[in-house]
């Protein structure tokens, strides 16, 4: 069985030529496409008109690839095609930095539009995100991520980049209510409808995302008060919340990955 979601407001035609895209990769670089997801605006809940199709996966090569002292690329990029973006990362590669604390590979893995994938591969792929993710590291992911683009929007001041700090700043709000957690949905309504919030600030979320739906220039101008000060806040306060300090159980989130991928070539 292959995983498969894809939403109707998607277009059909865009769909297909990704899949086109998958296979062809499959192909010509004689790998196997385990997951590929949307994880652009549209995954993120928050689509414009004109968004890009931004299609990652995650593929894994042969035994041989990797029995070498010379291994090849760990990432395979395609050119744009229109809207349209489709690049991969070698398992590998998704590990490496999973187990440093980058956020992509658990945001991939928690996307809601998947292309095509192996459900076993997904979800035990969340289950070792969930138990070698460091919250600290994560946390300071979304940090330096919305931060630079809070700084960006005091410079372009397009209301369409407010989402590339609010997002962010979410995800923030999101761990600081689940202490337990490391793996934060990626989804923007999903984050909003999972944490205690106020009600003036949801409303000025709805109202900026039903904008960005419907038109594909939303201007510039100000930050709805509301939006601009949970943005702010959740910065400050994540900094002093999460220290990024290096998780003492790194060797035990290495073997735990390294076990993950042997199982994955050699089944």
């Amino acid at each position: 069985m292959t995983l498969r979601s894809i939403p109707s407001s998607m277009d059909p035609a865009v769909v297909a030529t990704i899949d086109g895209e998958l296979a062809r990769i499959e192909r010509e670089h004689r790998v196997t496409v385990r997951l590929a997801i949307e994880s652009g605006s549209r995954a993120w809940g928050f689509p414009s008109p004109d968004s890009d199709y931004d299609c990652r996966f995650v593929y894994l090569g042969h035994l041989d690839d990797y029995l070498t002292p010379w291994p090849g690329r760990d990432v395979i990029e395609t050119p744009l095609i229109g809207l349209l973006d489709v690049n991969g990362w070698d398992l590998v590669k998704a590990l490496r930095l999973l187990v440093r604390g980058n956020a992509v590979l658990i945001e991939w893995v928690m996307s809601p539009i998947v292309y095509s994938g192996d459900p076993q591969f997904l979800t035990e792929l969340r289950e070792l995100a969930g138990a070698v993710a460091d919250r600290d590291r994560v946390a300071r992911h979304y940090l330096h991520l919305g931060g630079r683009q809070w700084r960006l929007f005091d410079e372009s001041r397009s209301l369409k980049k407010v989402f590339y700090s609010l997002r962010p700043a979410m995800a923030l709000r999101w761990l600081h209510e689940h202490p337990d957690k490391a793996v934060a949905p990626m989804h923007l309504p999903t984050l909003l409808d999972e944490c205690e919030l106020p009600t003036e600030f949801v409303e000025s979320v709805a109202e900026l995302t039903e904008l960005k739906s419907r038109t594909r220039e939303m201007g510039s101008g100000g930050v709805p008060a509301p939006i601009a000060e949970f943005i702010a806040a959740e910065f400050e306060r994540a900094a002093a919340e999460f220290t990024g300090n290096e998780p003492a159980y790194r060797e035990r989130a290495q073997a735990l990955a390294a076990d993950f991928f042997r199982s994955q070539l050699l089944r």
